[in-house]
């Protein structure tokens, strides 16, 4: 057993596994686009701040109104440049807490007594950030300073909430999306690996190609090219190329082979979800150690024509 071999058949994996990553990179921005998730889940901490009620009016400010994304109306817009503003996808704090104190009323009241105060509060629609005045206000905390300081902190862990629930919701768009596209392509590790360890001229195509995306430090490319790239490799992917048990099996070969594709293809599932750029990053080491056995791509790319 060679060591640049291993490592060949570690590039083709990583490969393969960092351009399935990139095509389900560019479709979950498409989803996160098309259905406004990062706004939509945005607004719904603003709601925590103002009210249902009461969202609309707060969105409308115009220091709010100017965050709004301009984007493609659809995705078809791109051929005639219809453009329009999006929901509002984040708010820097200071700007959240600005907006937030010419909502209520206190931008233009620098000193106001405990009775002035609570009245201003009352008048406000039921929200956790009328609460968190209510409270504050309960404490003896009534400096117009020392309420915003109290509001910047409150708003920064909100927006930090707001944050990582989008990645949450992103994550699970990723894993839904790795497990659809590794089977729509039937890309199955360990077949791959087997192909990698038994064919040169694959592994050497493996590495042109590992080395030609460090290189241009990594693919800027559509979905059809990255599809492309992968059509591109003699590398067996596809259903259609499945190395089935032969005519006469047992029951017990063709479970046997059920099992290990599944086993082939959630290892698949499991790699991708990890990110495309996870895997560029493993591109990257493994291009850089390049021992003797890994030929660079000036070297190999005359070889494959």
């Amino acid at each position: 057993m060679s060591v640049s071999q291993v490592l060949e058949v570690a590039l083709g994996l990583i490969l393969v596994y960092y351009i399935l990553g990139s095509i389900i990179s560019l479709i979950t921005q498409w989803v996160n686009e098309f259905f406004e998730t990062r706004g939509k889940t945005l607004e719904t901490y603003l709601i925590k701040i103002v009210s249902e009620k009461k969202v609309g009016d707060f969105i409308s400010l115009p220091q709010i109104q100017a965050l709004r994304p301009i984007r493609y109306r659809t995705p078809f817009s791109v051929v005639r440049s219809l453009t329009e503003p999006k929901k509002i996808e984040k708010i820097p704090v200071a700007t959240l807490v600005d907006a937030y104190f010419d909502f209520i009323g206190l931008t233009a009241k620098p000193e106001m007594n405990m009775l002035q105060l609570a009245e201003l509060v009352d008048k406000l629609p039921e929200s956790e950030g009328k609460r968190a005045f209510i409270q504050w206000i309960n404490q003896g905390v009534t400096n117009i300073s020392d309420l915003r300081t109290r509001t910047t902190a409150y708003f920064t862990g909100l927006m930090e909430q707001a944050a990582a629930t989008f990645r949450a919701n992103a994550r699970s768009v990723v894993i839904v999306l790795s497990i659809a596209i590794t089977v729509l392509f039937g890309t199955d590790s360990i077949q791959l690996a087997k192909t990698l360890w038994t064919n040169a001229e694959a592994r050497a195509l493996a590495v042109a190609k590992a080395q030609m995306v460090v290189a241009q430090e990594g693919m800027d490319a559509t979905v059809s090219d990255l599809i492309q790239e992968l059509s591109d490799m003699t590398i067996r992917l596809g259903w259609w190329q499945t190395e089935r048990p032969p005519a006469g099996a047992t029951v017990m070969d063709w479970i046997g082979f059920v099992i290990l594709k599944a086993l082939g293809l959630g290892l698949t599932a499991a790699a991708v979800s990890q990110g495309s750029s996870f895997w560029y990053d493993f591109l990257k080491k493994l291009v850089a150690q390049n021992p003797s056995g890994v030929k660079s791509a000036s070297d190999t790319s005359g070889g494959l024509g």
